[in-house]
């Protein structure tokens, strides 16, 4: 903008209409948040109502899925909203201290260490077919951060529990299943028990299409990569300073309180040929493996949705 034009805009008065829409458009989306993250809403009765496809891998990576650990918790001195180095299977200052303070046998400080322990949460990639809430979404690609309780459901769809169900690989754009997610509330919580996956079949009927938007598909290696982490200095720092044992200058302004919990898997898209078995890729089923049998039920329920749990948080 030249500067003919911005003395010109100012005595329009446009300038402050459109800083106006601006600081509007950011406290809309959660005081400037992602706009990569899709989230589901809840209408005026407490309900909530979406469909969404999970997709596969993204290009060059093995995973559809991401896990990230992160601990939220207020102390003394602020809050302390932090990824987990532990998700990179490092050291972290939070998970010390935890253990120290299990481990002194005092029972206050269990409870300190349930209030301080990690939460974990999984991203993906998915497809919006129907938001009603937020229909502009819908035919979009978004990520989506989830918890347990979803995670579980997605694990069961895989690894059907009796010999009648027919194991479905949730991620497969042509044998997979759109995810009828239905939110509620229970005892104050965001509850996802009644969610659900429809019968198998193709996400579109266009390869071409279905290509394209795979190609669309954010990187999920980007989001747990080494420079989504402060150092273990900086950490411990950040955690003496919540604690109360060392002062700050500068508090730290935590603008947003966020989303849920986490775990792994892997297998990649071909578009070459259609497989006509139902049956999960071989790297697939092998890291299902590796989690050991179904997955156990949390009777948890900020484990179960960690989403609400910030969100409570952030309300009071």
């Amino acid at each position: 903008m030249s500067f003919a034009n911005l003395k010109k805009q100012s005595s329009l008065g446009s300038l402050t209409s459109k800083l106006v829409k601006e600081v509007e458009k950011m406290n809309n989306n959660g005081g400037g948040g992602d706009d990569r993250l899709w989230k589901p809403e809840m209408d005026k009765t407490g309900n909530g109502y979406a469909v969404i496809r999970f997709l596969p891998a993204p290009n060059e990576e093995e995973l559809p899925w991401a896990k990230m650990y992160s601990h939220a918790f207020q102390g003394p001195g602020g809050w302390y909203i932090e990824n987990s180095l532990t998700t990179m299977g490092q050291k972290d200052p939070v998970s010390e201290h935890n253990r120290e303070l299990w481990n002194s046998g005092i029972d206050s400080d269990k409870d300190t260490v349930r209030k301080q322990k990690r939460k974990l949460s999984y991203y993906a990639n998915i497809y919006v077919v129907q938001d009603k809430a937020n229909p502009q979404n819908e035919g979009k690609v978004f990520l989506y951060k989830f918890g347990k309780k979803i995670f579980d459901k997605i694990m069961e769809a895989m690894q059907p529990e009796f010999e009648d169900e027919e194991a479905i690989n949730p991620f497969d754009f042509w044998q997979g299943a759109n995810f009828r997610l239905k939110l509620k509330k229970v005892a104050g919580y965001w509850n996802y028990d009644s969610s659900e996956f429809a019968a198998p079949g193709a996400l579109l009927e266009d390869d071409d299409a279905l290509e394209a938007l795979w190609k669309k598909q954010y990187s999920l290696t980007a989001l747990t990569a080494a420079d989504q982490f402060k150092s273990y200095d900086q950490l411990q720092n950040r955690l003496q300073m919540v604690l109360g044992q060392k002062s700050s200058s500068r508090p730290r302004l935590d603008e947003e309180v966020e989303n849920e919990e986490t775990d792994r898997g892997s297998f990649t898209p071909e578009f070459s040929s259609r497989s006509q078995k139902s049956e999960l890729p071989e790297n697939l089923q092998g890291e299902l493996n590796n989690l050991g049998s179904r997955p156990s039920a949390s009777n948890d329920s900020d484990e179960d949705d960690a989403l609400s749990y910030f969100q409570k948080l952030a309300e009071e």
